[in-house]
């Protein structure tokens, strides 16, 4: 059978002490529902007691004083219950509050954590597992809020209450209430955090990972479609679907198994109080009417008992949903503005790298050792070279994306891993081969770089990227929605989008990434174009593959294997005999002319 591993018994640490943050920092909201609940339930408790009063009264002889000594204990259950009614409407009021709120700070605070972890983190994990992750945990607050406050702290008040009241009365059956109360709730927690919760814990795996699984093949349907690959997709997610199915059932059961077991405890529990009952009576030491008591005493801890097992498997199927975005928390940044960070003030752009190693986390060797360059303000510089030789390596660490393992990469002097990451973006703009656009209008992609620019400085901004042609004819023109990651559009259109945003951000360092590459030559003339004009007075930074994008540059660097091979305008470059840039360039002529 499952034990509960340290590592589970942390999990459920973690998750209750997230929700008791939540729960302070709404501390009036919290205090008034358990006092509310409280008071309720403690009338739930004297409730019986007046019942067994009433009883008593009626066993008189003369009727008329019987129902004069009974409209006292009719008066006082008339007003607990009343009291119960208005208490629990009163708890119920305020959880409302207080779910919402917390549950609107759970996905802000899980959004943002997401927002800022590593590029790399991004990378390795599914955006739509990550979502799930979010909003799962979101609901599962809300059954963990109504389970807690709602429904086991009353039990719990309603168990002490009953064993002082009757123990107080009659030990032994204080003594059978509390060793019954015992029995069936640790058998409850046991079946709920032994048996119940790691089976939870697998099929909430194989649950984030059919969102996974969805959110892949509906995002790109576009290349499912290309193929003819429905049914393979169908395939491939009835096999999720399948090991997913197998781990719910499995749980569904023990959750089933566990029910029976605990009813099978309340069975026995409620032959032993019944038995202690009759017990009392015969010996002389209750009347009829605290026989009654009893029973009625004994039905209501019968309800709280019956549901605190249900509570229990809530609580952790509650725990175990919250588990993953919980465990968000523990993420690491990658990387983290300083706490003596500095807002980056940049006048001119000049570039250095000084002496930088790095390399990628899982990655044995550096692919940056030692590596120096400087581009000074101003200057329109070219990254070529093969695949994985370090280019884009160069531009994530200009806009820090990734820490440097030793050295410095400087901006007019000052250290990028001293700025605030926020001020350091405001001052690189980037253009990136594949542009990504919101499910937003035009508009607002264009101002993304510049939130608030008016409608004006938004077109100024698209004319100059050579977009606000093909904008103006669209229906609704600035205002058309471009559909999810920009996929109503073509890619020159995307890419003078994205040209337009870098437009109206007007930064002095400006990144091209491949802006070219996968273009048509009629948008590639558009865009280089607007590319042309977007780098003017500004220091420029242009990834490519295709050399006839940097031939016009001030510099080319040459890369090769983490090294800056060869340094130089092309005119030098291309005259060099054995040169690495002139071997790039005949091999691209010659693939060219034979096409």
């Amino acid at each position: 059978m499952a034990t509960l591993t340290p590592r589970r018994a942390d999990a459920i640490r973690r998750v209750l002490a997230f929700v008791l943050r939540g729960w302070r920092a709404r501390s009036g909201l919290a205090s008034g529902i358990v006092a509310a609940i409280t008071a309720a339930t403690l009338a739930d408790v004297f409730l019986p007691y007046y019942a067994g009063r009433l009883v008593d009264a009626l066993a008189g002889g003369d009727r008329a004083a019987a129902l004069e000594a009974a409209l006292p204990a009719f008066a006082a259950m008339t007003a607990l219950s009343l009291a119960t009614l208005v208490l629990r409407h009163v708890a119920w009021s305020l959880v409302v509050p207080l779910t919402l709120a917390t549950m609107a700070d759970i996905a802000r605070g899980g959004f943002a954590r997401v927002q800022r972890l590593s590029t790399e983190w991004h990378a390795n994990t599914f955006s739509g597992s990550t979502v799930r992750k979010i909003s799962r945990g979101m609901w599962a607050l809300d059954g963990l809020n109504d389970t807690l406050l709602l429904a086991l702290w009353p039990s719990l008040v309603v168990l002490v209450g009953t064993m002082g009241v009757l123990g107080a009365r009659w030990p032994a059956m204080g003594a059978v209430i509390g060793v019954g109360t015992l029995a069936y709730v640790g058998a409850a927690v046991f079946l709920a955090t032994r048996v119940i919760a790691p089976a939870a814990q697998l099929s909430n795996a194989l649950d984030t990972r059919l969102g996974g699984a969805l959110s892949d093949a509906i995002g790109n349907n576009a290349v499912v479609k290309a193929f003819g690959a429905e049914a393979r997709e169908d395939a491939r997610l009835d096999r999720v679907l399948a090991k997913w199915g197998r781990r719910t059932r499995r749980t569904w059961m023990r959750v089933t198994w566990s029910g029976t077991g605990q009813l099978a405890i309340l069975l026995a529990f409620r032959t032993a109080i019944v038995g202690a009952a009759l017990w009392l009576w015969w010996e002389g030491r209750a009347s009829p009417g605290e026989v009654a008591y009893v029973l009625t005493t004994y039905f209501v801890v019968h309800g709280y008992l019956r549901d605190i097992g249900q509570h229990i498997n809530h609580l952790q199927r509650a725990v175990n949903e919250m588990e993953e975005l919980v465990a968000l928390e523990a993420e690491p940044c990658g990387v983290a503005d300083r706490p003596e960070a500095r807002a980056l003030a940049v006048t001119g752009g000049a570039l250095r790298f000084e002496d930088v190693t790095f390399h990628y986390a899982g990655h044995g060797t550096p692919l940056y050792r030692d590596f120096s360059v400087a581009i000074p303000a101003g200057q329109r510089v070219g990254l070529v070279g093969r695949s994985g030789s370090g280019k884009t390596t160069f531009v994530k660490l200009v806009q820090r994306l990734y820490d440097v393992t030793g050295g410095r990469v400087l901006i007019d002097g000052q250290d990028v891993a001293g700025a605030t990451q926020a001020s350091l973006r405001a001052q690189v703009a980037i253009v990136p081969q594949e542009p990504v656009l919101f499910h937003r209008s035009l508009a607002e992609n264009i101002a993304y770089g510049r939130p608030g620019a008016s409608p004006a400085e938004i077109e100024r901004a698209a004319r100059l990227a050579n977009a606000h042609d093909f904008i103006g004819r669209l229906p609704k023109g600035y205002a058309t929605l471009v559909g999810e990651r920009g996929v109503k559009l073509s890619g020159g259109e995307r890419q003078r989008v994205a040209l337009a945003r870098a437009f109206l951000a007007d930064a002095p360092v400006l990144i091209l990434d491949e802006a070219t590459s996968s273009l048509d030559s009629e948008s590639e003339g558009l865009v280089q174009e607007a590319m042309e004009r977007l780098m003017r007075g500004r220091t420029a930074i242009v990834v490519a593959h295709r050399l006839s994008t940097v031939q016009s540059l001030d510099r080319i660097l040459v890369f090769d294997r983490g090294r800056v091979v060869e340094d130089g305008p092309h005119a030098a470059l291309i005259r060099r005999p054995s040169g690495a840039y002139r071997a790039l360039f005949e091999r691209q002529s010659a693939l060219a002319e034979s096409a």
